[in-house]
C-alpha cells in the first residue's frame, strides 16, 4: 500500500449515516412488500403469481417452488422399498474429527497440508463513540 489513502472522521461519519439510511430503507421496503403480498393474497390467492397496474407502474409477483425431501425419513422409506438407486452416498471429511486426530497425534498434519482450505471473510463495522 502506498499510504495515499486517508480515512477521515467525515468518511466514518458518512458511513454511519448511510448505514442508518440503508436500515430505514430496508425496513420501509419490507413493509411495502408485505402490503403488496397481502393485497395480492386477498385478490388473487396465496402463493399465486399475479400483477396489478397503478398509473405508470406495474407490480408483479413471481412464485417459484422447490421440492425438497426430508433426508432421514426419505432415505429410510427408500431403503424399505429396496430403492437404493435413489439414494446418493456423499463422502465428506469430518473436519472436527480430523482436527482432533491431528491434535492427538494419530494423523500427521503435513499429510493434509495440500487438502486444507482456509476461508477468510472480512467485515467492516463503524460505530459512533460518545
Amino acid at each position: 500500500m502506498d499510504g495515499s489513502l486517508i480515512i477521515s472522521e467525515d468518511d466514518l461519519k458518512r458511513y454511519v449515516e448511510l448505514n442508518d439510511q440503508k436500515k430505514q430503507i430496508d425496513q420501509e421496503m419490507k413493509q411495502l412488500k408485505n402490503k403488496f403480498h397481502q393485497l395480492l393474497d386477498d385478490s388473487i390467492g396465496k402463493e399465486e403469481k399475479g400483477e396489478l397496474e397503478r398509473g405508470r407502474y406495474k407490480l408483479q409477483r413471481q412464485v417459484r417452488s422447490q421440492i425438497r425431501y426430508h433426508d432421514e425419513t426419505t432415505v429410510a422409506k427408500l431403503e424399505e422399498l429396496n430403492l437404493e438407486d435413489c439414494i446418493v452416498l456423499v463422502k465428506r471429511p469430518d473436519p472436527d474429527k480430523l482436527e482432533a486426530a491431528i491434535k492427538l497425534g494419530m494423523v500427521d498434519e503435513a499429510e493434509f497440508g495440500d487438502c486444507k482450505r482456509t476461508k477468510v471473510t472480512q467485515a467492516i463495522v463503524v460505530k459512533e463513540t460518545f
